[in-house]
């Protein structure tokens, strides 16, 4: 098959393209380089086709992407702090190029797999969340995804197969600070031997989720027979910021302490996900914890200080 991987030199979408190049599958890589990096592609860069290009620029991507038998759509504004200080360009890019990536799928008859963010959810009222729960987002990027998501309901209403990921807290190797972005930078602040910093008290709970585990759902949502829907894309378990932040410092033996600083806007108290609807449909389950990738990722830390 030949597929066109938006944001595909990203964090998400190199592994995903990883993936679907070791499947055998023909892969066009569409990615602008703003927070994407060359390197992240380069052991299958002479297996795929890169275009360094913008996805707002809906005449170039039309035509690269023409013969292509699915669209899987990465490419996205992701920081949280950012959609406060320049949230006009966070709607062009996340929603007005998210809305070129549904025509062109339109278009060509075509499935899209895109990149949803639990974000949409808010605070919730309960966790787990369930994806008919309601909708309350608390800052402007996941402002834009929610507007994604009622622009995908109404082009499959006109013919579109589309399905979003409503992907909670995606960990894993090329991590950026826009996604998982607290072990990031916990595991920086621990390789200089320094204590790892909190944002708030700490107490606030994660879904933290594989990022090859993220990379399956995909290729099982755009393998399958459904037309339109709406998936968590979690593990249905947490942990809270401060024993994440305590975990890290056990395994790496050095004798810290988190240190707290103010808490950020925008910041959500919870995020757990149901994954059942995602199991039953999709049959797609987790299979890494977070706990025993840290376990490895801390031990990679020690043998490089």
């Amino acid at each position: 098959m030949k597929y066109a991987v938006t944001g595909g030199a990203g964090f998400i979408g190199s592994h995903l393209v990883k993936n679907l190049v070791e499947r055998g599958n023909e892969i066009i890589v569409i990615d602008n380089l703003n927070t994407g990096k060359k390197k992240n592609v380069k052991k299958n860069f002479k297996k795929i086709n890169f275009f360094e290009v913008d996805i707002r620029d809906f005449s170039t991507i039309e035509d690269i992407m023409k013969n292509v038998d699915g669209i899987f759509h990465e490419a996205a504004l992701a920081s949280v702090q950012d959609s406060f200080r320049i949230p006009d360009k966070f709607f062009d890019v996340n929603v007005k190029g998210t809305e070129n990536i549904f025509k062109i799928g339109k278009k060509l008859g075509i499935k899209v797999v895109y990149a949803s963010s639990s974000s949409v959810y808010g605070n919730p009222i309960s966790i787990p969340i369930k994806e008919n729960d309601d909708k309350n987002p608390i800052n402007p990027y996941a402002k834009t995804k929610l507007e994604n998501d009622k622009m995908a309901e109404k082009y499959a209403k006109n013919g579109l197969k589309v399905i979003g990921l409503r992907y909670f807290n995606v960990f894993g190797p090329r991590q950026s600070k826009e996604y998982a972005g607290v072990i990031k930078l916990f595991l920086e602040r621990i390789q200089q031997g320094l204590s790892p910093l909190i944002n708030g008290d700490g107490l606030q709970v994660r879904d933290f989720v594989y990022v090859d585990d993220v990379v399956n759902a995909n290729i099982l949502a755009m393998e399958s027979n459904i037309d339109s829907e709406f998936f968590n894309i979690g593990t249905n378990s947490i942990i809270s910021v401060l024993d994440l932040a305590n975990i890290i410092i056990k395994f790496s033996g050095l004798k810290l302490k988190p240190i707290h600083q103010p808490a950020v806007p925008g910041d959500v108290k919870a995020t757990q996900a149901d994954i059942t609807k995602a199991k039953m449909m999709l049959k797609w389950k987790p299979t890494t914890s977070i706990e025993n990738w840290l376990k490895s990722a801390v031990l990679d830390v020690k043998n490089n200080l």
